[in-house]
């Protein structure tokens, strides 16, 4: 990141601590000394960079706990998601991190990221992360109008896995898009996921997916592996109820050589287990489940990028009280659809003021997306 960029950096913060802080706790912003030629890349994330590391503790600072809880917080817009009307208004109680655009025009979504960035920046908040599921076999009808593409099941070589992942990022770029919630590293079982993924064929799954995954984190879009612990292997749909494994989480291994190549991001499922002496969820769904996330994800495999949930008004966790609270205690960074963003901004809120262990539970998932937020680039982009 080059002296340019921390200046306008600079500007931003200074202006959300006017916005967020009382004017006798103001103070002058020291930004790090860096290197003229030094720049941020998605590839910095997970990395060791003291630089970087410098550069989020500096964002982190100027930051009220209403930012900082924000960060955790991405409701949807578009058919199925929130109206504009709703958003517009979360924004302006800087309640919100990020959005996924959710089943609209590739027009529509353009247009709505412009008039968020200008909101946003209005408002001295920092910038969002903007998703999207656009998997190759859904991303034409989440992002209508959109140039067609091979559905996963359809491609037949690693050659149309890094074409279709460069039309995906290229489509992505071009609207505004950052975050995509592909690739789908389920296994070609379950009705509901299997179709969506490269597992047709068992050798090529990791294979393909890891190109798909790579490509898109090449064009600086941040991939993600879907959905942990697995749910290929699971009968029924999420959407409607909390599914279930029983005894073996057999897709486990899918995930290892992904997470050592780099992924960004892995979705957490809301899937329970049960009849598992290591890994039983006690009957909540996995985004709920510290054993799951923290214990498995983050322990035992070792990752360290972003950890989503599924969509927060599904049937799989819609009925678990203070869910937003459990999944963030469980170790997951990213909320993702809760049914109402502002009540759960405060539920978050209020146990960040009282419960410190919580807090730094928190404080840690905000840092990560500041820091995704950096190495895309996207806060020396706002002026």
């Amino acid at each position: 990141m080059n002296l340019k960029h921390f200046i306008l950096l600079s500007s931003v913060l200074l202006g959300l601590l006017a916005c967020s802080q009382p004017s006798e706790n103001h103070k002058t912003l020291n930004v790090p000394q860096l290197n003229g030629t030094t720049t941020f890349q998605l590839s910095d994330f997970l990395g060791v960079n003291k630089l970087l590391d410098e550069a989020v503790e500096e964002v982190f600072r100027q930051l009220d706990d209403t930012a900082i809880v924000a960060q955790l917080l991405m409701p949807a817009v578009g058919r199925y998601g929130q109206t504009l009307a709703t958003i517009e208004q979360h924004i302006d109680q800087r309640v919100i991190g990020g959005i996924l655009m959710l089943n609209g025009t590739q027009n529509e979504f353009t247009q709505w990221i412009t008039k968020f960035n200008a909101l946003n920046e209005s408002k001295a908040n920092l910038p969002f992360l903007y998703s999207a599921d656009a998997e190759p076999s859904l991303v034409n009808r989440k992002i209508g109008e959109s140039a067609p593409v091979k559905k996963a099941a359809e491609i037949n070589s690693m050659e149309e896995v890094i074409s279709v992942a460069q039309q995906i990022a290229k489509l992505l770029n071009s609207i505004g898009i950052n975050y995509n919630f592909a690739p789908v590293v389920d296994v070609a079982g379950n009705a509901t996921v299997g179709y969506r993924g490269f597992g047709n064929k068992p050798e090529q799954l990791i294979p393909w997916s890891n190109a798909f995954i790579q490509e898109t984190q090449n064009n600086r879009i941040i991939a993600t592996a879907k959905h942990f612990p697995g749910h290929g292997l699971v009968s029924g749909d999420t959407h409607a109820s909390l599914q279930t494994i029983d005894g073996e989480l057999k897709e486990i291994k899918n995930y290892p050589e992904l997470i050592s190549k780099g992924v960004l991001s892995i979705m957490v499922a809301h899937i329970a287990v049960k009849n598992n002496k290591k890994y039983d969820t006690q009957g909540l769904p996995s985004t709920c489940s510290k054993t799951i996330v923290t214990g498995l994800l983050k322990n035992e495999l070792g990752f360290k990028g972003l950890i989503v949930t599924d969509a927060m008004n599904m049937g799989g966790v819609v009925n678990v009280p203070q869910s937003a609270t459990k999944a963030i205690s469980a170790g997951c960074d990213i909320i993702l659809m809760p049914v109402n963003a502002a009540q759960a901004h405060n539920e978050l809120l209020q146990e960040y003021r009282k419960n410190k262990d919580f807090q730094q539970q928190v404080n840690e998932a905000a840092k990560k997306v500041m820091r995704m937020k950096i190495c895309l680039g996207l806060l020396s982009q706002v002026k």
